[in-house]
């Protein structure tokens, strides 16, 4: 009778975290440098504040910042006292932003002063928030009106908790919103017992299977991944459960991002492929010693075009796969034991594949009978899953999420296709699949080999209306720096056209239309967006 029921909580990882090294750094750009002792009592003095405020159990505080050790702060102290973070993306259109917080009936909006133009207009649209809390990076506080409280302010004046109190492991902890590329903003939920599972087990992937030595206590982490974006990943769980040193680069900016990366020496990160290219092709990156640099890339599929290019830098990059419904994490392309006999160039086409499953995740690859594909790296069939921190439904959405779950399996919407070796690799979205002529024409995989051409920067293919065909494949490119204007639908046919010869592809994929542009449009986490250009060109 006597016996603790121990609960599976954020505040054990955070502990765990601070015991192990107190005195590890945590730092903020060039602004901000302390400890993890230091975080500690900012998390308990920012639970302390909430709870002056009026932040019970189950409260949900909308949160619109930037990556910082603030945000840090607030994934441990807001659900340390059994409120809701709300993880807020602030490149969502104005409409759906008001959606969201309005949907989640958020009480207490802590906000960047970056992002004061975008609550001002929203504002009116928000009836349930009672308490706003401004965010600056500024010594001199702005006066600005209509905020209750500055955040350092907050925390200085606050009288902190003497520890974060004891939760059931079930008490809802985290809430996001999908991007979703139709209709409304879709939200995901999480316990703190699903984070908890969640960090232990992509830290074990990480650190007992991940590649290059793994990560592992003399790492240095810097996220890239906004830290809206299902809690970055949930690698910073992760970081601070190993006691990893943390750097946080608050607003993306090239320059800063490689200063950080060299100046604080940092060793893992992760990312889209966008942000990556991003940084590889920054005149800054030029001479740069990058080969203590292992990054993770996922939120869509890592071109081998691009891989090369970072290898090409020194950086170790590799892949994984998750969704906002997933919390995220489902697969690392962790390469096994066997392979490090392979060459370099072979382990890389395993290495940004989809990957096989992180520990207690259960995945299948399953066709439209619900059976599962063969192990040939050729039948293709729908992702579906099974993992303790899928959120369980989307909130206040009963039918859609009883459409998300139909048959006991999450869906994922994502098309795939298993190797011999277990490995997944998707293929493409179902919704995005190229249907031509009774055959179907994957685009991402069109989108890879684009990528291979020395004068493609990025490539987008979606399916267009085809009297004859239903549909065919339509190539948006853009040219690398020196190729605009001399990059023709001829020379990118006759890179195709060897790949075809080689039996990657079929000579029916080769799209015979192609556009030159001088950006692809992007959702906001990063991602081509497909729905845009299907609006442009689908004619």
């Amino acid at each position: 009778m006597s016996a603790y029921n121990y609960q599976l909580l954020l505040k054990h990882v955070l502990q765990h975290g601070v015991g192990w090294v107190p005195d590890q750094e945590i730092i903020y750009r060039n602004q901000v440098r302390h400890t993890y002792s230091a975080m500690y009592q900012r998390v308990l003095r920012l639970g302390g504040a909430l709870r002056a405020l009026g932040v019970k159990q189950g409260t949900k505080v909308g949160v619109i910042e930037w990556d910082s050790h603030r945000y840090l702060e607030m994934y441990f102290g807001i659900p340390g006292i059994g409120a809701v973070l709300h993880t807020i993306n602030p490149r969502l259109a104005p409409e759906d932003l008001a959606y969201t917080m309005g949907h989640a009936e958020d009480e207490v909006l802590v906000f960047h002063e970056d992002f004061l133009p975008l609550v001002e207009r929203v504002r009116p649209r928000l009836p349930s928030i009672r308490k706003y809390i401004l965010i600056t990076d500024k010594t001199e506080k702005p006066d600005v009106k209509g905020v209750d409280a500055e955040y350092e302010e907050l925390l200085a004046a606050a009288i902190p908790l003497e520890e974060l109190p004891d939760l059931d492991e079930n008490t809802l902890a985290t809430m996001a919103y999908t991007t979703g590329t139709t209709g409304r903003p879709k939200g995901v939920y999480f316990t703190q017992r699903q984070l908890s599972l969640h960090t232990f087990s992509a830290g074990l992937a990480l650190s007992a299977f991940g590649n290059y030595g793994g990560v592992n206590k003399h790492d240095v982490y810097m996220p890239l991944t906004p830290m809206f974006h299902v809690h970055a990943w949930g690698m910073p769980y992760v970081a601070t459960l190993f006691g990893l040193k943390q750097v946080y680069p608050g607003k993306y900016e090239p320059e800063v991002l490689l200063r950080l990366i060299l100046g604080e020496k940092v060793t893992f990160s992760h990312c889209v492929p966008t942000i990556l290219q991003m940084l590889v092709t920054a005149p800054a990156v030029k001479g740069l010693d990058l080969s203590r640099w292992k990054v993770i890339i996922g939120g869509a599929r890592l071109p081998k075009g691009l891989a090369l290019e970072a290898t090409k830098l020194g950086i170790k990059v590799y892949a994984g796969y998750g969704l906002s419904e997933t919390c995220p994490v489902l697969t690392i392309a962790n390469l096994k034991s066997f392979m490090s006999a392979w060459d370099e160039d072979q382990q890389l086409d395993w290495a940004i594949k989809t990957g096989t499953s992180i520990p207690l995740v259960q995945l299948k690859v399953v066709n439209a009978a619900g059976e599962e594909v063969a192990r040939d790296a050729r039948e293709s069939g729908e992702i579906v899953v099974r993992a303790p921190w899928c959120t369980q439904g989307y909130y206040k959405e009963p039918d859609r999420s009883e459409e998300l779950w139909a048959g006991g399996w999450m869906h994922t919407g994502d098309v795939a296709h298993v190797d011999e070796y277990g490995y997944v690799q998707i293929v493409d979205r179902l919704k995005d699949v190229i249907k031509s002529g009774g055959e179907w024409i994957v685009s991402l995989e069109l989108e890879n080999l684009l990528s291979l051409h020395e004068g493609v920067l990025e490539a987008g293919v979606i399916g267009v209306p085809d009297q004859k065909w239903g549909e065919r494949p339509l190539a948006i490119v853009v040219p690398r720096q020196g190729y605009q204007g001399s990059l023709s639908a001829d020379m990118l046919k006759e890179h195709l056209n060897k790949f075809v010869q080689e039996g990657l592809i079929t000579d029916w994929s080769v799209p015979d239309k192609y556009v030159f542009v001088e950006e692809l449009p992007k959702t906001s986490v990063g991602k081509i967006d497909k729905k845009v250009l299907r609006s442009r060109y689908a004619m």
